[in-house]
């Protein structure tokens, strides 16, 4: 095993008081037979390994084993990026994000900006953007952008038989941030509320996106965003 990965108990230290004394133990055993499948990979920076920790990762934030999970999730991350797995390094941000770390919230940015420079699943990147806003405030502009840019997301890469279904969960982000940020109730005081924070143009609302994540993130960066920029598929 690679002497970076962080090492990982089987025994449950300590259990969420909200589960029941058997969905602890389900957790605990499906938490062995991971960490068994883990143990016996020898292959150090395969996708595998990386989904493996992930697993791993998720059912340690649901038993309240938050720094391990950030522990091992870190590393999937790592081994994502460096396979060019931009799905699965955004797939770890979230866990990373829900493991409530010093660096959640920069781990949040990450996966927000990979999510929407890279061709990522859209369910996924809807998903860290409703992250980001419930961690804003409801008088802030960023969560009208995320919310604006997860429709944008849908309509550029969700498949015909995805598509209306996800514009409805998006529609009603966008609707719920629109009463909260400006007590928008009606259609004439949406179109008023899109025209004042310019949401109707994504080459005006991505750029701003980019600076509140850039803000968020600050100087904890794991990558080098120009470089991964290079590895855009034409």
């Amino acid at each position: 095993m690679n002497e970076n990965i962080p090492a990982i108990t089987p025994l449950i230290k300590h259990a969420n008081d909200g589960l029941s004394a058997a969905e602890q133990a389900e957790l605990k055993q499906h938490l062995a037979e991971k960490l068994q499948e883990l143990s016996a990979l020898s292959d150090t920076t395969s996708l595998q390994r990386a989904r493996l920790q992930m697993d791993i990762a998720e059912l340690l934030n649901a038993l309240e084993r938050k720094k391990e999970a950030w522990d091992i999730a870190r590393e999937a991350f790592r081994i994502s990026l460096q396979q060019e797995s931009w799905q699965d390094a955004v797939e770890a941000c979230d866990v990373l994000f829900q493991a409530g770390q010093d660096d959640s919230m920069a781990a949040l940015g990450m996966g927000i900006w990979l999510a929407i420079t890279f061709p990522v699943d859209p369910e996924l990147t809807i998903a860290m953007l409703i992250h980001l806003v419930e961690e804003t405030p409801d008088v802030s502009d960023v969560g009208a952008l995320a919310a604006i840019a997860a429709r944008y997301v849908v309509d550029l890469r969700a498949d015909d038989d995805q598509h209306e279904s996800q514009c409805f969960l998006v529609d009603n982000l966008i609707a719920m941030v629109a009463k909260r940020h400006g007590n928008v109730q009606d259609q004439e005081a949406m179109n008023r509320w899109l025209d004042r924070l310019e949401l109707r143009d994504p080459q005006v609302f991505l750029p701003r996106l980019s600076q509140a994540v850039d803000a968020i993130v600050g100087n904890s960066w794991w990558f080098d965003r120009d470089e991964l920029r290079n590895r855009l598929p034409d």
